[in-house]
């Protein structure tokens, strides 16, 4: 797959978080991450350019990236309520890694 079309993926998958965000149902935009479409992709990439193999680390990787993603979103919930953006932003970087 071309640069260009990832590029253009990409981007489209930001304006349609920037589109989101701005409804009634804004929540949803942070549920856009997480749909399998970012996953197909990237599985179909690697899988394309690097074989079977290299695609099922990439699984089992992914599935291993769930505990430290459940840590920011947690530590972001509990930060933004007793911190401004930016710090609780950095500060659930921070414990994501």
């Amino acid at each position: 797959m071309g640069l260009v079309i990832k590029a253009a993926l990409g981007a489209l998958v930001v304006v349609l978080i920037g589109l989101l965000s701005k409804t009634k149902n804004y929540y949803i935009a942070g549920l856009i991450p997480l749909f399998p479409t970012f996953a197909l992709i990237a599985h179909y990439i690697v899988a394309s350019e690097r074989g079977i193999d290299a695609m099922r680390t990439t699984i089992v990787f992914s599935m291993w990236s769930i505990i430290p993603y459940f840590i920011y979103l947690a530590t972001l919930w509990y930060f933004s309520g007793v911190m401004r953006l930016p710090v609780a932003l950095g500060g659930a970087v921070v414990c994501w890694g």
